[in-house]
């Protein structure tokens, strides 16, 4: 198989203001996103899509490809990452280029490690014909969850028989978003992952932090800080 990393790394964040190259146990954040897919052996090519030049340069410096920056229409919060997945595929496939697989690797996930990368590519391998999606162990059961009305009433919220099974059942997952191995192939076809064909890779809840906010930056400093010490 001929494998792509694909790194989405635009600009424009408003939650935290350039997220993607902030410095994180001293890397900027994308950078242990690149190191990963670079570590993990598994890819003919690790590229980060990018609307800016200056991001550009610093994935460059970490070994990542930018052939081509992102178009304007891909770069808006409104713009789905599999737009921007279409679109980084068509650039390779005009420069002559062409993979069986891509695998979305979000820098907002700088926990997930070259190891879980070979370990998805792994199942992919054995089982998958669609795609691996990393998980993990949802932190709450859903079973306690529910709509609540204007007047905040508890009329239907949650279901007696559920929460009376809730110790006994299976553990719930939910998706961490830090790893997408896709068959381009399948994907040509159908963006749905989540289907016959498709397998999960379960991560730990401590590798699976999705940094969205200063909480998680810092969240994730202390997880780093832990690591280094072993």
């Amino acid at each position: 198989m001929k494998n792509i990393a694909i790194i989405p790394a635009r600009s424009g964040s408003k939650g935290v203001i350039d997220k993607n190259i902030r410095l994180l146990a001293g890397k900027p954040l994308m950078a242990h996103t690149i190191c990963a897919a670079l570590e993990s052996g598994q890819f003919d090519e690790v590229m980060v899509s990018t609307d800016s030049e200056k991001y550009a340069q610093i994935a460059r410096e970490w070994g990542a490809s930018v052939p081509f920056l992102r178009s304007e229409a891909t770069s808006t919060d409104s713009a789905s990452s599999w737009d921007m997945v279409q679109e980084v595929l068509d650039g390779y496939r005009e420069r002559g280029k062409e993979f069986d697989t891509f695998c979305l690797l979000q820098p907002t996930s700088p926990l997930r490690d070259g190891e879980d990368i070979r370990a998805a590519y792994e199942i992919f391998r054995e089982r998958a014909s669609f795609a691996v999606v990393s998980v993990c162990e949802a932190e709450h059961s859903p079973l306690w969850c529910g709509h609540l009305p204007e007047s905040g009433e508890f009329t239907d919220f949650i279901d007696e028989a559920g929460m009376k099974q809730r110790q006994a059942g299976s553990p719930f997952y939910r998706l961490n978003g830090a790893i997408y191995i896709v068959s381009t192939r399948r994907f040509a076809q159908d963006r749905f992952l989540y289907k016959e064909g498709s397998y999960a890779y379960i991560m730990s809840q401590d590798k699976s932090v999705d940094i969205d906010t200063m909480l998680d930056f810092r969240l994730a400093e202390v997880i780093f800080d832990e690591l280094k010490r072993g």
